[in-house]
């Protein structure tokens, strides 16, 4: 039977409990008896049945053969190209992406003999950018912070003219809003921390893929050691079965803010995909149910941005994002603080940009909250 989101949400994975449990039983064990090599579980080894349940949970609400969890959304991303790219090769990244990916990829790819060349978030950008030793194109749609979209079933078929791997960070979109891999994308990661654990109380990353992108995918994570233990497993499981209601009560939350805020006289722009004027405005119809719950605000010059942080009274200034509280930060300061100050003014990354982490408050509330602090 095909199931929609929201019950795969719920359902996707679990393992039964013999003792007749609802839920999937908590095994906090690091030690496993066994009866054969073949047949040996450990933590590290990703393959304990708490590690096996949030990958099958993953894999099947990204529409992906395997998933894997790991210890946090860079460590996701750091095994990914540590498992896919060898010296010579190149990575092309798109403009936009989160901050600690880019510097992670400026820093460790030389190390590796590795290239890495950005380019801006368009079709016509990355096809020019294209070079024969680009093995990867690594990209985040909705882009973080300002909230940019591109085609994905259009660069997909690109990257397999010139037979080149695809990765997505679909942190921002979740697959409850955004299945790139439906849309032809190769490899999927997350920072689990944010939406799929939507508490604030959890580090985790997780990829999707093909079994065969996966495999060495898997080794390498195995020998570097980025795994989870089974309570905090457990509890992203438990939080990955209320994603759908939280991430469309929380785009409905967003779409709320930004036609609300858009005219606003304190306001001079705000950058959010679920509106009409937004430039990808098209393309987000296109390959997303709904728009997320990240928008970003470009206070006029006039707000002084730190006493509008301090003048919210409901919504929290806070690192990090996809939680049922709203939380507000400058990416100046937080996700973008390692990124070259060059490369933060080209991209208007500037003391007046307000990320908003919108969360499953009353909209009204935070829409008062939100014109109090103005």
């Amino acid at each position: 039977m095909t199931q929609r989101v929201d019950t795969q949400c719920v359902h996707a994975g679990q393992i039964e409990d013999p003792q007749g449990g609802v839920n999937t039983p908590l095994s906090l064990s690091s030690a496993y008896s066994y009866e054969s090599a073949e047949n040996v579980l450990y933590p590290r080894y990703y393959n304990t049945p708490n590690h096996q349940v949030v990958a099958a949970k993953l894999a099947i609400l990204e529409a992906a053969e395997s998933g894997l969890a790991l210890a946090s959304g860079l460590a996701a991303i750091s095994n990914v190209l540590l498992a896919h790219l060898k010296a010579g090769d190149e990575v092309l990244i798109t403009q936009g992406c989160y901050g600690g990916t880019q510097s992670l990829m400026h820093a460790e790819l030389p190390r590796m003999g590795a290239t890495l060349k950005e380019c801006a978030m368009d079709i016509d950008a990355i096809a020019q950018a294209i070079t024969p030793s680009t093995k990867i194109i690594y990209l985040e749609t909705p882009s973080n912070p300002l909230l940019e979209v591109i085609d994905l079933a259009a660069v997909a078929q690109l990257a397999r003219k010139h037979q080149i791997l695809t990765v997505v960070d679909n942190t921002f979109a979740t697959p409850v809003n955004q299945q790139p891999i439906a849309l032809g994308i190769d490899i999927v990661v997350h920072s689990g921390t944010k939406y799929l654990a939507g508490h604030s109380d959890l580090s985790a990353g997780l990829v999707a893929c093909s079994e065969p992108l996966m495999v060495p995918i898997r080794q390498t994570a195995v020998r570097y050691g980025a795994c989870l233990n089974g309570l905090d497993l457990w509890l992203l499981e438990r939080s990955m079965k209320t994603l759908a209601i939280r991430v469309e009560r929380q785009s409905q939350n967003a779409l709320a803010l930004a036609q609300a805020l858009q005219d606003h006289p304190a306001i001079e722009a705000v950058f959010y995909p679920g509106l009409e004027t937004h430039p990808q405005h098209t393309i987000a119809q296109q390959q997303m149910h709904a728009y997320g719950g990240m928008l970003s605000l470009r206070l006029a010059s006039h707000i002084n941005p730190d006493h509008f942080e301090q003048n919210l009274r409901l919504i929290r200034r806070a690192v990090s994002l996809g939680g049922v509280e709203t939380l507000c930060c400058r990416p100046l300061y937080t996700s973008h603080a390692k990124v070259s100050a060059t490369e933060r003014a080209r991209l208007g990354i500037d003391e007046q940009l307000i990320r908003l982490s919108v969360g499953i408050e009353s909209s009204e509330d935070l829409l008062t909250d939100i014109e109090q602090a103005l």
